[in-house]
């Protein structure tokens, strides 16, 4: 890689992938200007890990870059060369040891990303990243150049390659703002429209149920969806009752599916299982014993353990003649549809969908329509699920984007 050595690029996007890019680009010799528009780099990175950071997951191969879904094959481009077992050993390398979680969830042992990135950042200076914040990009000038909003002014700031990692549309007061979108548009650049991804929902809770039980978890529960498109999701999780709706991991696992059913039809109904670990028969047997002079709610807590939150959303979402006809609450325990008409704004979501289309990308992420422009990050069309799956893309991404650039540049060097 001689021939790029000294070569200049510029990074705009402190998170993940664009970190990444630059330890790649830095240990080839070529010299890397870093700016991001936040007083420091990474903020999202480190609000994510706040209640332990979630690094990668230990989940086999195959059944890890099946949570792509319809991104799978040019996640796996990335994911080839740098996977979770290289992201783990990336980490220990800077002096982060990680242990799994009992749920196959990947974590540093102090469980927090500030002492990662605080590690990182100072092998990036050292291989002489240079990096600028409070610097918010503003697209092009007319020469081609980047333009960049500054406490001193605006700068104009030429390099011999550029790699975009602006993030999504979510958390803005992170950065992440999806102000980029019309930029990129003008310049022919193919891109999707932003979506929450990782996000709750919002249902039409009675104000009697949304008051008390808002903010509690229902644990243990088992999730069952299918699409107009014959899609299926099942799993078993918890998730929690909010105000307006519901949220958490079992809700962010299918967000995916639950807000493109409501873009098509207006509404998505699941189904959840309130005592997964019992077939039907064995609940309509417990439920139909004599309960003496018990109400009908001590006798589902006391022969079935169905109380606080489980039995609550029970009886928001079944109607009272149901709760009389006991094969039919049996089967309602089992199946209890909940109606969602909204995904919630976009801003509270933990990722989005949407952004640059990979049609737009060469298989180096560079713009097809912007010669030495490459992107990276969450920007480009993909989504994926919490529980490390969205993290060890980002980082396997801005690697595969950082070596792209590399390619380029010796081969735009040779000519």
């Amino acid at each position: 890689m001689s021939e790029i050595s000294g070569r200049s690029v510029v990074i705009v996007g402190g998170g993940p992938a664009g970190l990444m890019a630059a330890e790649t680009l830095a240990a080839r010799g070529v010299r890397v200007d870093m700016y991001d528009a936040m007083p420091s780099v990474g903020r999202k990175f480190l609000l994510a890990g706040i209640g332990g950071l979630n690094l990668t997951h230990t989940e086999p191969y195959a059944a890890f870059v099946g949570r792509y879904g319809a991104r799978r094959d040019a996640v796996v481009s990335w994911l080839k060369p740098f996977d979770a077992d290289a992201l783990r050993a990336w980490a220990h390398g800077l002096g982060v040891e990680t242990f799994v979680g009992s749920s196959g969830r990947v974590f540093p042992k102090e469980m927090k990303a500030a002492p990662l990135l605080r590690a990182w950042l100072s092998r990036l200076r050292e291989a002489g990243v240079r990096i600028h914040v409070r610097h918010r990009w503003q697209g092009w000038n007319a020469d081609g150049s980047l333009r960049f909003e500054t406490p001193d002014g605006e700068l104009a700031v030429k390099a011999d390659a550029v790699l975009l990692a602006l993030g999504g549309g979510s958390w803005k007061k992170l950065g992440s703002d999806g102000r980029w979108m019309p930029w990129l548009a003008e310049k022919g650049v193919a891109t999707a429209p932003l979506a929450p991804s990782n996000c709750g929902f919002e249902a039409s809770w009675s104000p009697f149920f949304a008051e008390k039980f808002a903010g509690e978890p229902l644990k243990s529960i088992g999730l069952h969806f299918e699409d107009g498109e014959g899609n299926r999701f099942q799993r078993v999780g918890e998730c929690v009752i909010t105000q307006n709706g519901i949220e958490g991991s079992l809700i962010y696992a299918c967000s995916a599916m639950l807000r493109d059913e409501i873009a098509r039809h207006g509404s998505a109904t699941f189904y959840l299982d309130l005592i997964p670990s019992w077939d039907e028969a064995k609940v309509l047997a417990e439920v139909d014993r004599p309960r003496g002079s018990r109400s009908l709610s001590s006798h589902l807590q006391s022969r079935l353990n169905l109380k606080g939150a489980r039995a609550g959303i029970l009886r928001e979402c079944l109607d009272k003649d149901s709760f009389q006809h006991m094969p039919t609450l049996a089967a309602a325990i089992k199946r209890l549809p909940v109606k969602l008409h909204a995904a919630r704004p976009m801003d509270e979501a933990i990722s989005t969908a949407g952004g640059v289309c990979f049609s737009a990308l060469d298989e180096r992420q560079m713009l097809k329509a912007l010669p030495g422009v490459f992107c990276a990050g969450e920007m480009l069309d993909w989504e994926a699920p919490t529980g490390g799956y969205l993290l060890t893309a980002c980082f396997a991404g801005g690697r595969a984007a950082g070596m792209g650039m590399a390619d380029w540049l010796m081969r735009s060097a040779s000519k």
